[in-house]
C-alpha cells in the first residue's frame, strides 16, 4: 500500500451503509456455512463406513465450502466494515488464491457430481461399477484442475489483486487491458471454470430427466412399484433443478460482471456490480449443504437418527439430574414441614403421623409426649369464698353464653 493507486485500489468504493450491509450478509453466509457444512461433514463421519463412491463429492463439496467460509470470511467482514481493506498485499494475495482455489473446487466438483449421477442413471452397466477407487481418482482430479487455475496468477499467467469495490481480493479483472496473458487466462478461466461445467451439468441433468421420463412411462402398468419410482422420480427432478438453479444463481452474476470489465472497458463497471456478484458467489457456501442435506434421503435420515439421538440423551441426562436434585428437595421439604408446624401457643401440632413423608423421628416424639393433649378453655367460678376451675365444656348451655 505504498504508492497512490495501492491506496485507492484499497480503500472501499462503495458507500458505508453498503459496505455494512455486505458485512452482515457475509456474517449471516459464515455462520449458516460452517453450520451447514458441519452437519454435513458429522454426518458423513458418522455414516462414513456406508458411505457410497458418489457420495465422497458430496462430502469434498462441503470440504470446499466450508474452508472457503473459514479463509475468506474472517478477512471480509471486518474489512467491510472499516470500510477498507485492513491488511496488507499479501494477505491480499493469499486471500485471492484461497478464493480461486476452493471456488473452483466447488464448481468442479458440482460437474463431476453431475457427470457421475448421469452414469449412474442414464447407463447403469457402467455407473454400477463406478468403484472408491474411481471416486477417490476424480476428487484427487478436482483439486487439481482447481489448483492449476489458482497457481496460474502467482507464476505469472494472470494477477491477483483488489476487488473493484475495494475491501477483498480476487482476480485482477482491469490486467486484460494491458497484459497479453492475463487475457489468455481471463479466457481460458471463462471458458474451462464456467462454460464448460455449465454446459456438462446441463446436459447431464437434461439426461437424467429424459430417463427418469422414459422409465416411468415403462412402469406406468404397475400400481405399487410405480409409487416407489414415482418418488424417486420426483427427487432427481427436484435435485435436478436445485443443483442447476443454485448454479446459476451462484456463479452467473460474477462471470458476466467479470467479463464485462475483462473484455470491455474496465471503468464502465460499477464497484457496486462487482460487490453484488461477491455476495452471489459466496452465498454458494451456503445453498450447496441446504440442497444436498433436504434433497439426499440417506443424508436426512442419518442426521434426523443423529438429532434424535442427541436429544434422547441430552433429556435423559437433564431429568436424572432434576429428578435427583428434586427428590433431595422433597425430602428436605417434608422433614423441615414436619418440624416446623406449630401453633400459636408453641406447640407442635398433632397429626398422628406426616401425611407428606415418613418423619419417623419427629412424628414418634410429637406422639409420644403430645397424644392425648387438647388445648381446652376453661372457666374459674367463685362459689362463696371457693374457687372452682371447670372446663367451658362442662358448664350448662346458658352458662356457656353467658361466659363466651
Amino acid at each position: 500500500m505504498g504508492n497512490a493507486s495501492e491506496i485507492f485500489l484499497f480503500v472501499s468504493r462503495i458507500s458505508k451503509d453498503n459496505d455494512f450491509i455486505m458485512a452482515t450478509l457475509y456474517t449471516i453466509f459464515g455462520v449458516l456455512s460452517v453450520l451447514g457444512n458441519g452437519i454435513l461433514l458429522f454426518v458423513a463421519y458418522r455414516k462414513k463406513s456406508s458411505l457410497k463412491p458418489a457420495e465422497f463429492f458430496v462430502v469434498n463439496l462441503a470440504i470446499s465450502d466450508l474452508s472457503m467460509t473459514m479463509s475468506l470470511f474472517p478477512l471480509a467482514i471486518p474489512s467491510a466494515y472499516a470500510h477498507m481493506w485492513l491488511f496488507n498485499l499479501t494477505t491480499c494475495t493469499v486471500y485471492a488464491f484461497c478464493g480461486v482455489l476452493f471456488g473452483l473446487c466447488s464448481l468442479s466438483n458440482l460437474t463431476v457430481l453431475s457427470c457421475v449421477c448421469w452414469l449412474k442413471v442414464c447407463c447403469p452397466n457402467y455407473g454400477n461399477k463406478f468403484s472408491y477407487c474411481h471416486a477417490s481418482l476424480l476428487v484427487a482430479g478436482i483439486w487439481c484442475y482447481a489448483g492449476v487455475f489458482a497457481v496460474g496468477p502467482l507464476s505469472g499467467w494472470g494477477e491477483y489483486g483488489a476487488e473493484p469495490y475495494g475491501t477483498a481480493c480476487c482476480i485482477n479483472w482491469h490486467a486484460p487491458n494491458y497484459s497479453a496473458a492475463a487475457m489468455s487466462y481471463i479466457i481460458c478461466l471463462f471458458f474451462f471454470c464456467y462454460i464448460v461445467p455449465c454446459t456438462v451439468i446441463f446436459l447431464s441433468y437434461t439426461f437424467i430427466l429424459v430417463t427418469v421420463r422414459g422409465s416411468r412411462q415403462a412402469v406406468q402398468q404397475h400400481v405399487s412399484p410405480q409409487n416407489k419410482i414415482t418418488n424417486a422420480h420426483a427427487l432427481i427432478v427436484k435435485l435436478s433443478v436445485a443443483v442447476c438453479i443454485g448454479f446459476l444463481t451462484a456463479w452467473s452474476p460474477y462471470a458476466i460482471v467479470s467479463m464485462w470489465a475483462a473484455f470491455g472497458k474496465s471503468t464502465d463497471v460499477p464497484p457496486m456490480a462487482f460487490a453484488l456478484a461477491a455476495i452471489f458467489a459466496k452465498s454458494s457456501t451456503l445453498y450447496n449443504p441446504i440442497v444436498y442435506l433436504v434433497f439426499k434421503p440417506n443424508f436426512r435420515k442419518s442426521l434426523c437418527r443423529d438429532v434424535a439421538h442427541c436429544r434422547s440423551t441430552f433429556c435423559r441426562c437433564i431429568c436424572e439430574h432434576s429428578s435427583t436434585q428434586k427428590g433431595t428437595c422433597k425430602q428436605t421439604h417434608h422433614i423441615d414441614e414436619c418440624n416446623s408446624t406449630r401453633l400459636s401457643n408453641g406447640l407442635p401440632e398433632n397429626h398422628r403421623t406426616c401425611r407428606h413423608c415418613p418423619c419417623t423421628e419427629t412424628v414418634t416424639g410429637a406422639n409420644e409426649n403430645f397424644t392425648d393433649y387438647s388445648p381446652q378453655q376453661t372457666a374459674r367460678i367463685l362459689q362463696g369464698s371457693v374457687h372452682t376451675e371447670v372446663a367451658v365444656s362442662q358448664l350448662s348451655n346458658e352458662l356457656q353464653s353467658d361466659f363466651l
